[in-house]
């Protein structure tokens, strides 16, 4: 089964400075058939203007995986860590017990990011943050692990779920394949470009909810920056 949600369907809020599209329900937004996809929560498309962003506030049982489309995000806790994170890279918060953290775009220009939760396997534990590069041209043609708590993943950025965040990036006319394990679930977003997966046309920032589709087939319609979370149903 694969279900494009068109970007138009998205719900979301624009404050001004941060104008933020919803795949699922969060804050205002409420939309009993869109309450997550497995154990994926959430995933917000935000772009946020320069020199602004979010100030402290606090998480905890939650897996916060950010993957920057443009610009840089910068983050910082109240566990000491800070760190700035730039296009194609990704930073992990597991928020565990609790963690208070603010990101800001520091840019003179704007940031734009996607912001994906996953429900951990278990509650509590000590939180954590981390950040990695990931350049482009090491996932062209291909998906690469960007974040995962899959056994073997040891190139990822750790997470405590079981699932994977990966990215691909295609030129026009390329493919790639994933093959799913048997009983998970998938949501795909083309960050950049329109692709087509399984025959279905799929345009920059629509969702793809998938569940019981053994391989994906991605061909990239135009130049393309692809996301994939792969999770437990």
């Amino acid at each position: 089964m694969i279900e494009r949600r068109p970007f138009s369907s998205l719900g979301g809020a624009n404050h001004g400075w941060l104008d933020a599209k919803h795949h699922f329900s969060f804050a205002g937004y409420h939309d009993a058939q869109r309450m997550g996809w497995g154990a994926l929560r959430v995933w917000n498309d935000d772009t946020i203007a320069a020199n602004t962003g979010f100030p402290p506030h606090p998480h905890s049982d939650m897996e916060i995986i950010t993957y920057v489309r443009d610009g840089a995000i910068t983050h910082q806790d109240n566990l000491g860590n800070h760190g700035r994170t730039e296009a194609g890279d990704v930073q992990v918060m597991s928020a565990g017990s609790g963690i208070q953290h603010a990101e800001y775009n520091r840019e003179s220009e704007t940031t734009r990011i996607f912001q994906i939760w996953i429900i951990p396997d278990s509650r509590g534990g000590k939180p954590t943050w981390g950040a990695k590069p990931f350049p482009k041209g090491d996932r062209a043609g291909r998906f690469v692990t960007l974040a995962s708590g899959q056994p073997g993943d040891d190139d990822a950025l750790p997470i405590r779920a079981d699932a994977r965040v990966l990215g691909l990036t295609l030129a026009a006319g390329q493919s790639a394949d994933y093959a799913f394990a048997a009983n998970r679930c998938g949501y795909l977003v083309p960050a950049k470009g329109a692709i087509e997966v399984n025959g279905q046309r799929v345009d920059a920032r629509d969702g793809l909810a998938i569940r019981n589709e053994p391989t994906l087939h991605v061909v990239a319609l135009d130049d393309a920056e692809v996301v994939l979370v792969d999770t437990a149903p």
